[in-house]
């Protein structure tokens, strides 16, 4: 028999690592981090624990599936959307499980008053966004979503229907071909790095940027200075501050590149938990890193067609090999957003994998 359990944070996280086998790509977040984004208060997306709730599928004592479910009521409002969202939706191959989980996550989202539910969206304002659904067998990046082969099937089966198709990216920074685009030097233009002691500072840069940048997206939602900082601030342990950068225009903020390091690698090694092997991986991680990850990159909209994104990439892409870095993912890129995609295409990234939103309407 399978039980339905909420609000289980231990349960929630040991899920992945009873029902995935090892050599999936799966990485999980910290234990700690999971903790942060379930916590009212702490995650600025959540008011109270009336915003959302999550649930755990378990069998003969064991966790074999999990969800959330939450509103996310800025995005309903810029949107015109009635929607509850779930996310962190893993699940053994087992469809009585999951159908609990999706039923759980649909009857609390009608409860609310939504009439349809979306994910996955992964429970931050920067969310992390989609299922797979192909190229199973490639390893993803930082702040990807990656699953098993089965889960689009246990969604269809439920009732769900895939929609917002997305491509993730990988380039080989070896055959990397680096924009040729400069900046006019009469410009006003100048770089300034993403480093510790001005992290604050930058982060705000780019808030500002992302939100003007991205303001025509669709699914965007602008970001408040706590949001951002709240998944960004993070970033102070594992930055490399050679990859991020702000360009500025008279002093003013018009382009970003966040670039970090990828950290799947630690987080397997030390199975996303903090004990005493921890700073040996992490150690060996910092000596080791040769792949990254570009979370985001933008450009204010009153400073579109001066070249200034090609400009930015092509430092970063220079950055990057002169680092030593080998390897750089490029999170979703939706279907529909042609000049990125053409973008990848000219420096010579390659589909990584491919990501769809799935929704049920809540009758």
């Amino acid at each position: 028999m399978i039980k339905l359990r909420e609000r289980d944070i231990d349960g929630f996280f040991n899920v992945p690592f009873n029902c995935y086998a090892s050599d999936e790509t799966y990485v999980s977040p910290m234990k700690s981090d999971l903790k942060r984004f379930l916590t009212a208060g702490i995650n600025p997306l959540f008011k109270s624990d009336n915003d959302f709730t999550y649930f755990t599928a378990e069998q003969n004592g064991q966790p074999i599936g999990r969800i959330v479910v939450h509103v996310h009521t800025a995005s309903n409002t810029a949107h015109g959307t009635n929607r509850a969202s779930f996310g962190f939706f893993d699940c053994a191959n087992n469809q009585d499980a999951a159908n609990l989980l999706l039923n759980a996550a649909a009857d609390w989202g009608r409860l609310k008053g939504h009439d349809e539910l979306v994910g996955n969206f992964n429970l931050t304002a920067m969310q992390q966004m989609g299922v797979q659904t192909d190229c199973f067998d490639q390893a993803g990046y930082t702040d990807m979503v990656v699953n098993p082969a089965y889960i689009p099937s246990l969604l269809q089966s439920a009732g769900f229907e895939p929609f917002f198709p997305m491509t993730t990216f990988e380039l080989d920074l070896k055959q990397a071909v680096i924009p040729t685009r400069h900046l006019p030097e009469e410009g006003g233009f100048t770089f300034a790095d993403v480093k510790p002691k001005t992290f604050q500072t930058r982060m705000e840069d780019a808030r500002l940027v992302l939100n003007d940048g991205f303001a025509d997206n669709p699914m965007f939602v602008p970001l408040t200075s706590e949001e951002f900082l709240f998944q960004a601030g993070e970033m102070t342990k594992i930055l490399d501050p050679r990859l991020s950068s702000v360009l500025l225009q008279n002093e003013k903020p018009v382009g970003v590149v966040i670039c970090i390091p990828d950290l799947n690698g630690f987080l397997k090694a030390s199975r996303s938990r903090i004990g005493l092997a921890t700073l040996f991986h992490f150690l060996r991680f910092r000596l080791n890193r040769n792949r990254a990850v570009i979370i985001f990159y933008s450009v204010a909209r009153a400073s579109h067609g001066q070249g200034i994104m090609g400009a930015m990439i092509a430092r970063t892409l220079k950055s990057l090999k002169s680092a030593g870095y080998e390897k750089l993912g490029i999170t979703w890129i939706a279907d529909e957003n042609g000049a990125s995609l053409r973008q990848m295409e000219r420096i010579g990234a390659r589909p990584l994998q491919r990501l769809h939103m799935f929704r049920k309407l809540l009758q």
